[in-house]
């Protein structure tokens, strides 16, 4: 049982790192700022994987309605 909360987890993390990456960031430094977004995220998710959860449905929902409303 100790398994599925842990692997939840490390999916969670994965795709929150994910998304922070693919934000585009401009300027010198936009490497750095967007590792720095993506351990942010991590952390986030670490410490409420609940809440990161929901965050991520959330984001889903949103993604799929705005490619619905431009097809």
């Amino acid at each position: 049982m100790k398994r599925i909360p842990a692997f939840v987890l490390v999916v969670l993390t994965l795709t929150w790192s994910m998304a922070s990456q693919a934000q585009i960031y401009r300027g010198p430094d936009s490497a750095k700022q967007a590792q720095k977004a993506a351990r942010k995220d991590q952390k986030r998710a670490a410490k409420n994987p609940k809440k990161a959860n929901k965050k991520m449905l959330k984001a889903q929902r949103k993604a799929a309605k705005r490619a619905k409303h431009r097809a």
